[in-house]
């Protein structure tokens, strides 16, 4: 480590510690030729793999877009901006996880659709007819007909309702 007094690269670690909760490591250190001592900071940067578009298209991967497309889902919805951002660091976990230098936007995607479901049945289905390019009501039919079914076999819903307690298409 190059000393910022003297730029002399001959510097000597004087004492370690973990910081931030274990994400970053303190080290104090003194330069061998002038003496100053001063500190640094170690932190763990993982690297972000590259978007593989549907049109081939490789982008690097931007945490902002995923932070939008989830907001346009859920605008309206009850769900708060903390929910959000745990949403966001999920699925950037979980793609981060994979060791994989490129991503297909499709497996993002997908990922997305999966951790709405759960949080927010509205949004789900807003999301996916983004994502799916529905192109009519049938097909917001068709999606809405296999979330009824996977939730029919879910007994722990904890979420508002898209589906309501009354039978679909029924009236009061």
């Amino acid at each position: 480590m190059r000393c910022p007094s003297c730029s002399h690269d001959d510097t000597r670690v004087v004492d370690s510690r973990i910081g931030d909760g274990g994400a970053s490591v303190r080290r104090r250190r003194e330069c061998q030729v002038c003496a100053h001592r001063f500190t640094t900071f170690e932190r763990f940067e993982p690297e972000q793999p590259r978007v593989i578009k549907s049109d081939g298209r490789r982008e690097p991967w931007v945490e902002a877009k995923l932070r939008r497309g989830l907001l346009r889902a859920l605008e309206k919805r009850p769900v708060g901006v903390d929910r959000v951002d745990l949403l966001v660091a999920d699925v950037t976990r979980q793609i981060q996880l994979t060791g994989e230098r490129e991503v297909r936007s499709a497996v993002i995607g997908q990922l997305v659709m999966d951790a709405l479901q759960e949080v927010d049945e509205v949004a789900f289905v807003r999301y996916a007819s983004v994502y799916r390019s529905f192109e009519d009501v049938s097909a917001f039919s068709t999606e809405v007909e296999r979330l009824k079914k996977s939730r029919q076999s879910s007994q722990n819903v904890t979420q508002l309702s898209l589906l309501g307690d009354k039978a679909w298409g029924s009236k009061k």
